[in-house]
């Protein structure tokens, strides 16, 4: 806190490519390393760039393309890729180090939620679903082309969101599924939350690719470290909402009587939404997911 009232934030993220594009895996990285500064309600300020490259291995030129990717992306948030760090690594590993800035009274947390907030998510699930199947060869091209277009989403709504004072709370849902950032925010807040399987945001054509087993090894290991806090989810459910997301979008917690207002807010800037869920008085489970 500079002490003007302004809070700088500072975050970074990187990983190994999820699609097979350099650009795409450029450009997908850093949407996904600028929403954390979407996600505390901040506007970001300026990246620099995290690269691993087996130079040994794949050509220069990749390489230029993966920052060409990242560079378009820091351009449509408004931000100069202001230089970075390269090193020779045995898998390609790309990311962003984002600075940003957020006014204190907007700085959103994930364990500032209220009881009876409705819950909100802003991109449909199901994204580590789809990467899995491209690895396996068995995603169709249409399926692909959706999820990519979600994972080059900017979560920019998310600045707007923490001017809001009825927002409670906000986290973008990335790694650890809908369900791990869900039960984050609830054991911050020292809430409950109750969740309408059918009303979550997902792509409409996951059973098929869950049938023939293309699930990511990060679903279990989520599930593994905060699956005792959750009832009344069966296998395809928790195959779904336990699902890694890359780039996935912003929860938000909103005061059920501005629930239409944020509606209202959100449809002005391209976003249609519904509660999937709402907070409650902290219960004997963290999430009870019902059909």
């Amino acid at each position: 806190d500079p002490g003007d009232g302004n809070c700088i934030v500072s975050t970074t993220d990187f990983f190994m490519p999820i699609v097979d594009d350099a650009f795409t895996f450029g450009s997908i990285a850093s949407v996904n390393a600028i929403s954390d500064v979407y996600a505390m309600g901040g506007d970001p300020l300026m990246a620099i760039a995290i690269l691993g490259w087996p130079v040994n291995k794949i050509a220069p030129e990749v390489a230029q393309q993966v920052l060409e990717g990242s560079r378009a992306v820091c351009n449509r948030a408004g931000i100069p890729l202001a230089g970075g760090h390269s090193i020779d690594c045995p898998e390609p590993v790309f990311g962003l180090a984002v600075t940003g800035q957020v006014r204190r009274e907007h700085l959103k947390r994930n364990n500032s939620a209220t009881q009876d907030s409705v819950l909100y998510l802003t991109k449909r699930l199901g994204l580590g679903i789809v990467t899995t199947a491209q690895k396996k060869g068995i995603v169709q091209d249409e399926h692909l082309k959706q999820a990519i277009d979600v994972m080059l989403t900017l979560n920019s709504i998310g600045s707007l969101a923490g001017k809001l004072p009825y927002v409670t709370a906000m986290t973008d849902v990335t790694g650890f599924g809908l369900l791990g950032h869900l039960s984050e925010v609830c054991n911050g807040s020292n809430l409950s939350a109750e969740v309408e399987f059918s009303k979550v945001p997902k792509f409409s054509f996951l059973d098929d690719y869950i049938a023939q087993k293309s699930i990511p090894g990060g679903t279990n290991r989520n599930w593994d470290s905060y699956g005792s806090g959750i009832v009344g989810v069966n296998d395809n459910q928790r195959t779904i909402l336990a699902d890694p997301q890359t780039s996935g979008g912003l929860l938000i917690a909103v005061e059920e009587s501005a629930a239409h207002a944020f509606e209202s807010f959100l449809g002005e800037h391209g976003i249609s939404a519904k509660p999937f869920g709402r907070l409650m008085e902290r219960q004997d489970y963290v999430v009870k997911v019902k059909a």
